[in-house]
């Protein structure tokens, strides 16, 4: 992926360090560096490494959350996780991740960005899940983004 610094690396876990104040949180990445890195900073973490597709564990969750990964994965790949997904949940389990909002596939410094829209983004998820609701948010631009809570 490149060159990581300190702020990047911190700001990729910056999610996992606010649920794990109310939660037993377990943190992925196919990343080694990564982990690692958010390991010795932690050294308490629950953290596993995996990809986003095959989610190769045995453990078993309540919830999956990501905050813009799964929107470097192609249609059939996100179908895929989220089958996948469906799988490592508990009966009542739920998913909640986010998107960059728009049309078409983006490229950034060597990195693919599939965009979403509602449309989209219920199409792909409903094939799996029940949709509690997609919602349009801002992040840095006004309805740059969404998220879709969704539940097995």
């Amino acid at each position: 992926m490149g060159f990581y610094n300190d702020e990047k690396t911190a700001l990729q876990y910056i999610d996992m360090d606010i649920l794990k104040k109310e939660f037993h949180v377990t943190g992925s990445d196919t990343s080694r560096f990564f982990l690692e890195r958010y390991g010795k900073a932690n050294p308490e973490a629950d953290l596993i490494h995996a990809d986003a597709v095959s989610i190769d564990t045995q453990l078993s969750f309540d919830c999956i959350y990501s905050n813009k990964v799964l929107h470097h994965l192609p249609p059939e790949e996100l179908a895929k996780s989220l089958g996948r997904q469906k799988e490592i949940l508990s009966g009542n389990g739920l998913i909640m991740h986010s998107f960059r909002r728009g049309t078409g596939v983006e490229e950034h410094h060597g990195l693919k960005f599939v965009n979403q829209t509602r449309t989209s983004l219920r199409s792909i998820v409903s094939q799996v899940f029940n949709i509690v609701e997609v919602v349009v948010y801002t992040e840095m631009e006004n309805n740059d983004s969404l998220y879709v809570l969704a539940r097995v």
